[in-house]
């Protein structure tokens, strides 16, 4: 099985936390669209007719896109791929574009499942990331979506932000329970360098992140969402049985995955491609036929070492066994020492071949994971 990303690099303004690839000018989005098809057309042969279990439009903002051009992408990914019956196909939406027309029009294109960048319920804190819409609007579009034909819906949340209190959280949280959310993405706000929130941090325009905050409401989190029932299945991600996202697990499991647009990142099992980010250095390279991707061949220790990161992160964990393939004996001997030397500190567990985190753990799974890494 595998996977399809489409990425639409429009928004209708710049959050201040965000790194992605994105413009804020619609003009060329005809054009991009258009090129994203020539796109699946020359990769048609990258996942070698295995069979597609999930397409997933991300950004960016999809939502700006009209209809009509996400059929047409939907329809070229269907002519060149062999598509499962039981796919799963997510569009990323911002609140304000949430209308019943368009979940209709989605909805018999054949999207089913809806990924809503809300982020937060309260006006100040949606300022303070530059989001380009309102807590009203939010709540509407939640309305909307719980009276139309979809039922898989994700919620994007962040917290671990200086003006964020515990409260504040706790009724995001409720919030998104009451209208039967299936998936709740909880981010802690990162600070990446060169995006506008770096800069005004830098210049003392805004206060610096408190680690401890982040951990507090990070066990919040957790404590809050498994209480009201939903499974923690992943660092960042809950949901209630039966509606984990297969996209993201695409990405932990290393299952092979095509990302087409630009910026968009591509993985076969021996190497990975990303393409260029500039819309129209992309479309220029894709209409003249030129390289328009970037590519890196993985080593053993690259396998490895994103084996152990992207394995970690989830519920299920690493298995061991997965090493024996990869590993000498002097290697597997010093990989048990740490496993043994983290239980003792109760920051994994580690039951038969599995190994996994514990909550303890999952506050520093990237120093953990660093720390096992092939060097």
């Amino acid at each position: 099985m595998a996977g399809i990303y489409v990425h639409i690099p429009f928004c209708s303004q710049s959050c201040f936390y965000c790194d992605f690839h994105f413009s804020t000018s619609l003009k060329n989005k005809d054009r991009v669209v258009s090129a994203i098809q020539k796109e699946l057309q020359k990769r048609k042969t990258y996942l070698k007719n295995q069979e597609i279990k999930t397409v997933y439009f991300g950004g960016g903002t999809p939502s700006l896109i009209p209809s009509a051009r996400i059929k047409e992408i939907y329809s070229m990914i269907k002519s060149q791929f062999i598509i499962g019956d039981d796919i799963e196909f997510t569009i990323e939406s911002n609140p304000e574009n949430i209308n019943s027309n368009l979940l209709n029009e989605w909805y018999d294109i054949g999207v089913n499942r809806i990924s809503l960048g809300v982020q937060s319920f309260n006006d100040e804190h949606l300022k303070y990331m530059n989001r380009s819409h309102d807590a009203r609007q939010a709540i509407d579009a939640l309305e909307t979506l719980h009276c139309s034909r979809f039922d898989n819906l994700n919620v994007d949340l962040i917290y671990g932000f200086p003006s964020l209190s515990n409260s504040d959280l706790l009724k995001n949280l409720e919030l998104l329970k009451d209208f039967n959310v299936k998936h709740i993405s909880c981010y802690c706000l990162t600070v990446e360098k060169n995006t506008p929130l770096f800069h005004f941090i830098k210049k003392g325009v805004c206060s610096p992140l408190d680690a401890r905050q982040t951990k507090t409401q990070f066990l919040l989190t957790r404590q809050t969402l498994i209480e009201l029932g939903y499974d923690h299945y992943e660092i960042s991600n809950f949901a209630e049985p039966g509606y984990q996202s297969q996209h993201n697990k695409n990405y932990w499991n290393q299952t092979h995955y095509l990302g087409v647009g630009p910026s968009a990142h591509s993985f076969n099992g021996k190497s990975r491609q990303w393409n260029i980010s500039n819309n129209i250095k992309y479309c220029n390279s894709i209409e003249n036929n030129i390289s328009f991707f970037e590519k890196e061949n993985l080593s053993k220790k690259n396998i490895i070492n994103e084996y152990i990161l992207t394995s970690l992160r989830t519920f299920s964990g690493m298995n061991v066994k997965y090493f024996e393939d990869y590993l000498n004996t002097r290697q597997m001997g010093k990989l048990n020492k740490q496993l043994i030397e983290l239980k003792k500190r109760n920051l994994i567990k580690h039951i038969n071949d599995s190994v996994s985190l514990t909550e303890s753990g999952m506050l520093i799974a990237d120093s953990i994971s660093s720390q096992l890494f092939l060097i």
